[in-house]
């Protein structure tokens, strides 16, 4: 899972990547697949395909045990960059011997928001389920929360030694200090 601006650019899953015929005559033969259209940035394609493909998906469990929801759209699209744009004249910038793989495209556009206010591309197998996919999307918000309470309230931040050892030792302590918080908060009262 990659977190993406909405100026980088895919092919949409409907790109046909043909090879060019065989020319005769002296010289390299150019035998590189081509797409049949341009990239687009995904900020265009979302903006294109708009509000009716969103899909509104639990991700996580909030406070109180609530699920948090929010609008997901899941795209198949090919990375575009490594190919190189279209200079008019039917030739293509730099070029790759094989066309780009199918990746997941995730958006997320939460509902009141004039536009997605996050990106990510995945290599996730076609078949991952939609929950899944905006589960990982948004874990890094989880993520950092607990590194945050790791420096905070339990002192990672806090060694000040000089030696690989103490280092080792000091985060050890503070990993199991947080599992047993974490196992703590999951038991019922």
């Amino acid at each position: 899972m990659l977190s993406v601006s909405p100026e980088t650019t895919v092919f949409t899953a409907q790109t046909k990547f043909i090879a060019p015929e065989p020319r005769s005559g002296p010289g390299r033969r150019d035998s590189h697949p081509r797409p049949d259209r341009d990239p687009e940035s995904i900020g265009q394609l979302i903006a294109r395909l708009g509000e009716s493909q969103l899909r509104t998906i639990a991700f996580r469990d909030g406070p109180d045990a609530k699920p948090i929801r929010s609008r997901f759209m899941f795209v198949r699209v090919r990375a575009a960059h490594h190919w190189g744009a279209h200079d008019g004249r039917g030739r293509w910038g730099k070029t790759e011997e094989l066309p780009p793989r199918e990746q997941w495209l995730i958006a997320e556009w939460p509902k009141g928001h004039a536009k997605p206010t996050d990106y990510w591309i995945s290599n996730l197998p076609t078949s991952t389920t939609r929950g899944q996919l905006a589960r990982l999307a948004r874990l890094r918000s989880k993520i950092e929360l607990d590194y945050k309470q790791l420096k905070g309230e339990l002192g990672l931040n806090h060694y000040e030694g000089r030696s690989w050892l103490g280092w080792y030792h000091h985060t050890a302590l503070v990993t199991a200090a947080y599992g047993f918080l974490t196992l703590e908060r999951l038991r019922p009262p």
